[in-house]
């Protein structure tokens, strides 16, 4: 492991404490590319405008049309949080707008698989739909997408997923990762897609007489789901991402949520009122994913869309519950998972250069995270892999895997895929998140063929665990109300939250928790003693050492202090 920090441009900080930012921020700021404090100016008016969007004045005019001739629209959703929250604003915003008959289906993870297939266009049809609506999905649903035209549908696709070589033969496709979209955001989660495809369909019923600038429908308490979706789907918070990400915290804080973010945030034990972007990534987020690994992903939608807050309590608990399950799942799956991976090399041998598992009775709705916590763990691209349990699949095997930086999985999938013609069935995904299936008889080639691409790609460089940081932290800042004002900030992937480093003093460290797996730490920090916790970490750390760590604090007894929470150390 090596600690780094980042570069701090001195110009670029020093012009945001000029322009008024606290010097601290300033130089947060400033070590992730912000320029200037107009960047840093999160109102609606500075949001890109959804002209940029390839595809989406033909979606406004299609659903327009929808809207005014009353016709049945079904969202077909996906099984994860982004779906999830894309499907809830695509179903209350076209409400809102008008749309009396709006529906929405949702792919079992394990019986349909992924996006849009002839299938689910066929159930779509069977409901008697007149026009189908992709949220997070539908990109690369080439089949699905020709059985729903077949069957006499209107087709809009929304996605933000990378595409194939061919595209659907949809009526609109708005997807900003689509060959020929020139909207700066390409990073923006599904849900956002969608709240776009929303806001020019209002811009078009405005056109159309059906309401003034006055009397048109707000969208923006749609902007909690939005911030929710975009945090939890881990996508580069970019400007325009931050900026939804910003008006979402700003009405929940102000209490203006959906029952179902209220009911959540009940369940999950945290406030909505100081709520951050953790509270989405780590509390309400895996909660939303639950229902989609090991239960129904409708009571998540449910959840979302429902109005009644004791409605709302009961499906929070129920995610609640299921959350439980899974971490219990994960857990036992994680220990095997980890004992796979680390018999593939000796104790004084480096991992190799990209790590594949499979065990026959892994849970295939649990796989991603467990791929997630080795590939953070042993810090190389990491494929986990089940079982199917889909009826007539028996002979295939789902697989999920998690990257590292400098190493993008999807094309290192297509890579296998051509290499290795009929190996991997299906697959597609991002550059740090994929997945694929392959026959069960194709395990050990898929293994191999993707060490190999590995080892071509990665470097020594590549595969040595770096961490990023801000450098020293100042003793003046070291306080609980400086945690707060950093926590409320919208902090996330591409723009990480802030981490320090410099080297203390040890004073004493013990082993807590039930199974004694968290290093809890007493240090001395600029001559100042500091708890400090090192969760999932048991080796003893010498009297002086490099640390680098996250800021919290802890409340006891109606006491706060600072707390710090150890990212890694540098020996």
């Amino acid at each position: 492991m090596k600690i780094v920090a980042r570069d701090i441009p001195p110009r670029a900080a020093w012009a945001l404490e000029q322009a008024g930012v606290h010097p601290l921020l300033a130089r947060l700021y400033a070590a992730r590319g912000v320029l200037g404090k107009d960047e840093l100016d999160d109102g609606l008016a500075r949001l890109l405008p959804p002209a940029r969007l390839k595809g989406i004045d033909q979606a406004a005019r299609l659903l327009a049309d929808a809207v005014q001739h009353h016709r049945r629209m079904v969202i077909v959703a996906d099984y994860d949080c982004d779906g999830a929250t894309a499907c809830a604003v695509g179903v209350r915003g076209l409400r809102m707008l008008g749309g009396r008959q709006v529906d929405y289906l949702v792919p079992d993870r394990i019986t349909d698989g992924y996006g849009l297939t002839a299938s689910i266009a066929r159930r779509v049809k069977e409901r008697g739909a007149d026009v189908l609506i992709t949220v997070d999905n539908g990109i690369a649903s080439v089949d699905g997408v020709a059985e729903a035209k077949a069957l006499g549908l209107t087709v809009v696709v929304t996605d933000h997923h990378l595409p194939g070589p061919e595209l659907p033969a949809a009526d609109a496709i708005v997807n900003p990762n689509q060959p020929g979209c020139t909207f700066d955001s390409k990073s923006i989660a599904g849900v956002g897609v969608m709240f776009y495809v929303l806001l020019a369909l209002r811009a078009e019923l405005r056109a159309r007489g059906v309401f003034d600038l006055a009397t048109q429908p707000k969208l923006d308490p749609l902007l909690t789901l939005v911030a929710l979706g975009t945090v939890a789907d881990v996508v580069r918070l970019d400007a325009n991402n931050r900026r939804l990400v910003a008006q979402g915290l700003r009405r929940i804080r102000a209490g203006q949520m959906p029952a179902g973010i209220a009911a959540l945030f009940h369940a999950a034990g945290r406030k909505a009122n100081v709520a951050t972007t953790f509270d989405f990534g780590f509390a309400l987020g895996p909660r939303i994913n639950a229902a989609g690994r090991l239960a129904d992903m409708t009571l998540g939608i449910e959840c979302l869309l429902t109005d009644d807050a004791g409605r709302a309590a009961e499906l929070a608990g129920q995610l609640d519950a299921i959350n439980r399950e899974r971490r219990e799942i994960e857990g036992g799956m994680r220990e095997q998972a980890m004992l796979m991976a680390e018999s593939l090399f000796q104790e004084d041998e480096d991992p190799p250069p990209a790590i594949s598992v499979f065990d026959p009775d892994f849970h295939e709705g649990v796989v991603g995270i467990v791929a997630s916590r080795i590939k953070d763990k042993l810090h190389r691209p990491t494929f986990v892999f089940a079982a199917s349990s889909a009826p007539g699949k028996e002979h295939e095997l789902k697989g999920s895997g998690r990257s590292i930086p400098g190493f993008h999985l999807r094309d290192a999938l297509d890579l296998v895929a051509k290499r290795h013609p009929g190996v991997i069935l299906k697959f597609g995904g991002h550059a740090m998140a994929a997945g694929c299936t392959v026959a069960a008889d194709g395990f050990e080639v898929f293994e191999k063929a993707l060490a190999q691409v590995a080892q071509e790609w990665l470097d020594a460089s590549t595969l040595t665990r770096r961490i990023e940081t801000d450098g020293p932290l100042a003793p003046e800042y070291c306080r609980a109300d400086m945690v707060d004002t950093l926590h409320r900030e919208v902090w996330g992937q591409g723009f990480a939250p802030p981490t320090f480093s410099e080297e203390v003093q040890i004073v004493s460290q013990r082993l807590v928790g039930e199974a004694k797996n968290h290093l809890s730490i007493k240090i001395i920090h600029q001559g100042n003693p500091v708890d400090a916790i090192w969760f999932g970490h048991t080796e003893q750390l010498p009297a002086r050492v490099l640390l680098a760590f996250r800021l919290d604090v802890n409340e006891w007894k109606g006491e706060r202090k600072v707390q710090f929470l150890v990212e890694g150390a540098q020996l």
